[in-house]
């Protein structure tokens, strides 16, 4: 954990403070930054492995920073907004966030949500909970739906032959999709194999994924089962 580098852009002082001190007792080393301007210089400057961004932030406000960060990097991005019913949510999700804590948040709370989110791009400490997928993935090579193609080795997406950029964690819930085609997989199941929830989360977290990938690999590729969920077709 330790050689795990945050970066926190946070404008409230109290909180950025507080924070900071949380996660390097906690083993992360934190670049911490109180606007959305030099947020994104120090991104740039150091390269961090995870960054942690206040949605309300002066000079460049956190969804265009998140935006900024995704253009260069595929680093996963947690949004924290403090409002949960607030469309920043989901503003910050389209952007391309990978997941996102709402304030006030428990200290324990947003690090169990860090380390999820770690586990999934392949830091702290090992595979995540959902990565059976990617071995039985892996074992089936290419797998084709159309004019859709997975390289579960390569882990890459052709589209009609066009490379189709995935963000870490589209990739992964293609994957689930893609191991069971046909199969109806509910938002709970999807929370639980790809965000690594071992608890209740919230399910536009799903919707907003699944609505990026779907504008990636085709509108009609994944089919709502309304009531309950989503699926590939074959």
């Amino acid at each position: 954990m330790a050689e795990t580098h945050v970066l926190f852009v946070e404008d409230d002082d109290v909180i950025r403070e507080a924070t900071q001190l949380a996660l390097e007792r906690d083993g992360f080393t934190v670049t911490a930054m109180p606007d959305g301007l030099s947020g994104l210089e120090a991104f740039r400057a150091h390269r961090p492995d995870i960054a942690l961004l206040d949605v309300m932030l002066p000079g460049m406000d956190g969804v265009s920073l998140c935006r900024r960060i995704r253009d260069e990097s595929t680093v996963p991005v947690i949004m924290l907004s403090a409002r949960a019913d607030s469309i920043d949510v989901v503003l910050g999700l389209e952007a391309g966030a990978d997941d996102y804590v709402t304030k006030p948040f428990d200290g324990s709370v947003l690090m169990a949500r860090i380390r999820a989110v770690l586990r999934r791009f392949g830091h702290a400490g090992g595979p995540a909970a959902g990565d059976g997928g990617r071995e039985e993935a892996a074992e089936v090579g290419l797998l084709a739906f159309g004019d859709l193609e997975v390289d579960t080795e390569g882990m890459e997406v052709r589209r009609a032959g066009v490379p189709v950029a995935l963000t870490p964690t589209e990739m992964r819930l293609l994957l689930e999709f893609s191991t069971a085609p046909g199969t109806v997989l509910s938002r709970d199941k999807l929370l639980e194999r790809v965000w690594d929830y071992g608890w209740g989360g919230d399910t536009r977290v799903v919707d907003v994924h699944v609505q990026r990938l779907r504008t990636k690999i085709g509108q009609d590729r994944i089919e709502t089962v309304r009531g309950f969920g989503y699926k590939l077709k074959g």
